[in-house]
């Protein structure tokens, strides 16, 4: 009897502390759905030593289980400037986790008919018929690494290529230092260019190796975003908007921060290396990271994954079609060490997120089927069929991002107590 009061009591006190965004999932408190409150706790007071050290500025974290959030706090300031507040609410650039969103965009399409993964790119982009791949490279009088011969491709890229980063493909920032130049001359770097655009130019630079051949984290997913556009007949954006965002309630997603919303941003150096500024209007909607999300909206996308493609009845998805995407699609390409392989150790490559493919491998606790994905700002997310649980992890701090997802996976597993 004591213990349903003490129970009652604590629903009680978390809902009563909940924002009223937390209510968009339902709340419960950590023990009803095999969570220790205790054990969670350890994750506030780990957050609050890192701010009050200046580690990181602040943070959100939410924990769902059994479809129902057993935690979900905020930390430290969203800028520090002008003394605000992270809120449960805030706004935090995503980058890269908008691949996995542009990864469920493409198999709506899948499920509709509009694209088949075995289609060549160059159906959808006429542009990418005449793509080269790199032969040999050389250095000029100056030393300098130059792409001195091309070679017509062994193997057509296809949608599947690029959704499990095999196009061939590469970014401004991956060796070899010859195609780093090619890349910046293009313009891959910014953002004044559309999409249309950027295929087009992205089209003239030679792959770094042939289609399905390796694993190379790359601007697959921008490419892909432009194959959606032309496949559906709608702007990317629009596309999201309509069939990801509105169906899932996801009310502070998108690429842009507009109006009163701009103050829930949280502040980001504009001298960081990894610095966009999603308040101002721009001409490149890409596919490859761009997004801005909250805890909250992420969750809801998150879950909705775990739900096999559903939620508050509303299917965007089928469960087979999830099933399939959040498999790892590698094989031997895949579960490397080394830093140019970003899934890391212990994970292959879903469509547009990294799959646990095996229990001992990698640097932190999860389950073989778990699938993650993280931004370059310091965001990530999990989901984990096995635990029924999803989770979500949001700050601002790019330099300490790996750190951080580790740390947090860890503290939450730690958490899992039935």
């Amino acid at each position: 009897m004591k213990l349903r009061l003490k129970l009652l009591v604590m629903c009680f006190c978390f809902v009563f502390i909940s924002s009223a965004l937390a209510e968009t999932l339902p709340s419960t408190v950590p023990e009803a759905v095999g969570l220790s409150s205790e054990r969670l706790a350890r994750i506030g007071t780990k957050l609050e030593a890192d701010i009050a050290e200046g580690k990181i500025p602040g943070a959100v974290v939410l924990v769902a289980r059994k479809g129902k959030i057993a935690y979900f706090k905020s930390f430290g300031t969203r800028d520090e400037k002008k003394s605000l507040p992270v809120e449960k609410d805030s706004i935090f650039r995503v980058y890269s986790m908008t691949k996995p969103v542009i990864g469920v965009a493409a198999m709506i399409l899948l499920e509709e008919g509009k694209l088949v993964l075995a289609e060549p790119v160059a159906k959808y982009i006429p542009s990418f018929k005449e793509i080269q791949v790199v032969g040999e490279i050389k250095k000029d009088e100056s030393g300098n690494e130059v792409v001195a011969s091309t070679l017509k491709p062994g193997n057509v890229m296809t949608i599947q290529d690029l959704l499990r980063h095999t196009s061939g493909l590469s970014y401004y920032f991956w060796p070899p230092k010859a195609i780093q130049g090619m890349y910046l001359k293009a313009g891959m770097k910014g953002n004044d260019h559309t999409l249309a655009e950027m295929c087009d130019k992205l089209a003239k630079i030679p792959l770094v190796a042939d289609p399905g051949t390796k694993y190379l984290y790359s601007m697959s997913y921008d490419v892909l975003g432009r194959v959606i556009e032309v496949a559906s007949g709608m702007p990317l954006d629009k596309f999201l908007e309509e069939r990801i965002y509105k169906p899932l309630e996801m009310n502070g997603s998108g690429f842009q921060v507009k109006g009163p919303d701009v103050d829930r941003l949280a502040y980001l150096d504009p001298k960081d290396y990894w610095y966009n500024d999603p308040t101002q209007p721009t001409k490149y909607i890409g596919g490859g990271g761009g997004m801005v999300s909250t805890a909250i909206d992420y969750a809801r996308f998150a879950q909705m994954l775990l739900n096999g493609g559903q939620l508050d009845g509303k299917r965007l998805l089928g469960p087979k079609t999830v099933a399939f995407m959040t498999s790892d699609h590698l094989g031997p390409m895949g579960n490397q060490d080394g830093g140019m392989y970003i899934p890391g150790r212990g994970y292959g490559q879903g469509f547009g997120f990294y799959v646990r493919v095996d229990e001992g491998h990698a640097y932190f606790l999860g389950n073989v089927g778990e699938f993650y994905k993280g931004g370059a700002g310091g965001t990530v997310f999990w989901v984990d069929p096995k635990e029924d649980l999803v989770a979500v992890f949001m700050m601002t701090a790019p330099a300490l991002r790996n750190h951080y997802r580790y740390l947090i996976k860890t503290m939450i597993y730690q958490a899992i107590v039935d």
